[in-house]
């Protein structure tokens, strides 16, 4: 009896060595697989063939080349010396870009809104050593995009009005009306200026706040 349990207890023993040999041979088996994989991919053995690829491209180019023919009716079709038509059509050419309209809300009247330049213009009075300055102030019924405009163009706007200024001599300044006549020429030509560069004046009245000639 004490001989049989000795067999019982060295069988599982005995089966353990195998048990690992099995397992080495699996686990360099799969190593050895693993190892052919990255080779193959890192070779390019599953990409497309060059061969495949022109071929792909070429179908392509001769697929998009029939797509941009134009078909009986669309284009405009090809005359010969004779003028009678050859049943060939040309593409017609795209139509050009439009101009963007602003929103018509914008030119929307408002109350009457007020501002003034904070620098006065300052100008010779022409054949004359004397000077005229004059601190402007516009108004507009618009909303406050046209102040803004003003703002952001004001050199430009300064600039023109001088040059309106100094084509006025003395003489010109004995006129009743003249004070009037110059804010209405200069009103017209900010105006220009601002639909120049903004597509919309917006200046109803312009008013000196300040006018001095010495």
């Amino acid at each position: 009896m004490a001989e049989e349990e000795t067999t019982e207890e060295q069988e599982p023993k005995k089966k353990s060595p195998i048990l690992m040999i099995i397992l080495i041979v699996v686990g360099v088996l799969l190593l050895l697989v693993t190892t052919v994989m990255v080779t193959l991919l890192s070779t390019g053995f599953f990409d497309e063939k060059p061969e495949e690829i022109v071929e792909q491209t070429l179908e392509e180019a001769e697929t998009e080349l029939e797509s941009s023919e134009p078909e009986t009716g669309e284009g405009v079709e090809i005359l010969d010396e004779q003028g009678l038509p050859t049943g060939e059509y040309e593409k017609k050419a795209p139509a050009p870009p439009e101009k963007v309209v602003k929103d018509a809300a914008q030119q929307t009247r408002f109350e009457h809104r007020y501002y003034e330049l904070a620098k006065p213009f300052v100008s010779n009075v022409a054949n004359s050593r004397k000077v005229m300055s004059a601190t402007v102030a516009i108004m507009t019924q618009y909303d406050e995009q046209v102040i803004i405009n003003i703002e952001k163009h004001e050199f430009a706007l300064r600039s023109a009005s001088l040059d309106v200024m100094r084509q006025h001599s003395e003489e010109d300044l004995k006129k009743p009306e003249f004070r009037v006549e110059l804010a209405e020429k200069i009103r017209i030509t900010m105006n220009a200026l601002l639909e120049r560069y903004e597509d919309f004046g917006g200046i109803d009245e312009v008013y000196f706040t300040e006018f001095v000639v010495q």
